[in-house]
């Protein structure tokens, strides 16, 4: 399993014109599913996102310009985008081979499940539309764009 994750001032996606998941100051995360993943590879992946620490400590001087907050502790939002292109296989040729993405019944399970989970985790949780063809609309704070692995 694998996240690319960005911190944002806000984010947003739409389906069709109609606008189906927002957050302002957050994490908007784009979760690529493999074969092998699974219920816990999932709730390890939410819960590393939920704790890495990608922002920075506004209320201590004395840490100014460090990242040592998670987006938890600055009451942030997480938006999670399912992207299977994140397990594209690019090494070869000029056409990226898409085999070690989980097949979509699955992984459209699989992610259901992750977002169940990542609710009971944070508040602040919205959604795109998994399968959809959907508009990611992103201002990146930083930038500061991390690929997480579980």
């Amino acid at each position: 399993m694998k996240a690319l994750i960005q911190r944002v001032s806000s984010a947003s996606v739409m389906v069709d014109n109609n606008g189906v998941g927002a957050i302002e100051h957050g994490i908007l995360a784009y979760i690529g599913l493999g074969h092998d993943d699974n219920l816990q590879h999932a709730q390890r992946m939410v819960d590393k996102i939920l704790t890495y620490r990608i922002f920075e400590n506004v209320s201590d001087p004395a840490k100014h310009g460090k990242l040592d907050q998670n987006v938890q502790q600055v009451g942030g939002g997480l938006l999670l985008v399912s992207q299977f292109t994140l397990m594209a296989n690019t090494n070869n040729g000029r056409r990226p081979d898409f085999g070690a993405a989980m097949a979509p019944n699955a992984a459209q399970a699989l992610f259901a499940e992750l977002i169940t989970y990542a609710k009971t985790q944070h508040p602040l949780v919205a959604t795109g539309e998994f399968g959809a063809n959907m508009q990611v609309t992103s201002i990146n704070d930083g930038p500061l764009n991390f690929l997480l692995e579980v």
